[in-house]
């Protein structure tokens, strides 16, 4: 089973805009309590879901010595929760920049050091963490006031929580493509973007939906996965810097942003420095890679 043939669980727009409301009268934490017990509902009937966990917890398992058992499971559905329950903060802008640090001030330095100059930055980010705290970093940026974001979302996944978050969001100038379009159009509109000092982000772990061709396989932690190779070949076609990135959330809500400017000499060498990248830094911390899928061929 693909990502994209995998069901939302526990979403509902009711619920959603329930949550919403209760954040908004008693705050964060009533609303984290109440996504405990409804994740807890959720793990138990999801028996499909729990088993990609279980396999991927598996997988990971001689590298952290996080044992695939229920509990580690349900760690790491909660896990996931919290990413979800965090974004009702980041989307109306409500989330406190504070508590975003990047892990390298020399990274961070570069990336705005390429900001400064005016020119395209595209990220090539994964479903590990929370990249979406960085648009919390834009939003009224007073280094970067008229920074545009372009960023590249399922169309056909998630339709009731993306469709929550609309309800939510808080304007910014950003520009999102479907996944499952790109083309020769999306491409030159992008570049066009770019040249004119935006970023852009595209995940670079999951391979589209509905093609047979554009992957490319490689191992992952020990083992076999496809990857699209369309991320890569759209970075490179884009001729400004490319940045790997991952946000990891650490203690207290905060979040620690790791870059790395990649200077590739071939497409292979940039999916084999990004992969590496991915694995460096999930380790880190294992319960927020979040692949509730058939992931690993192997």
């Amino acid at each position: 089973m693909q990502w994209y043939q995998v069901k939302e669980q526990a979403a509902g727009k009711k619920r959603l805009m329930l949550l919403w409301y209760i954040y908004n009268l008693f705050g964060k934490k009533a609303v984290n309590f109440i996504a405990f017990f409804v994740t807890f509902f959720a793990f138990i009937f999801a028996k499909d879901v729990r088993g990609y966990s279980k396999k991927y917890l598996t997988v990971i398992n001689p590298l952290t010595g996080i044992k695939p058992n229920l509990i580690n499971q349900f760690k790491h559905f909660l896990s996931y929760t919290h990413v979800l329950t965090d974004k009702i903060e980041i989307y109306p802008n409500k989330f406190d920049k504070n508590k975003i640090i990047f892990e390298s001030e020399d990274a961070k330095e570069e990336l705005y050091s390429d900001l400064d100059k005016g020119k395209g930055v595209f990220f090539l980010c994964a479903h590990a963490g929370n990249t979406d705290v960085m648009r919390t970093l834009f939003i009224n940026n007073t280094r970067h006031p008229d920074l545009k974001v372009n960023v590249f979302l399922s169309q056909n996944q998630c339709k009731i929580f993306n469709g929550f978050v609309k309800k939510i969001a808080k304007e910014i100038p950003l520009t999102p493509y479907p996944v499952e379009e790109i083309g020769v159009d999306t491409a030159i509109r992008l570049k066009d973007s770019l040249e004119d000092g935006s970023i852009a982000f595209i995940a670079a772990d999951r391979v589209p939906e509905n093609t047979d061709t554009a992957t490319f396989e490689a191992e992952i932690f020990g083992h076999k996965a496809d990857f699209p190779v369309g991320s890569f070949k759209l970075a490179q076609l884009m001729e400004v810097p490319i940045y790997f990135i991952i946000a990891l959330k650490d203690k207290n809500d905060t979040y620690k942003i790791y870059l790395q400017h990649y200077e590739y000499t071939t497409i292979k060498d940039l999916q084999a420095a990004y992969i590496k990248f991915v694995e460096d830094i999930v380790l880190k911390s294992p319960l927020q890679f979040y692949h509730f899928y058939d992931f690993f061929k192997d």
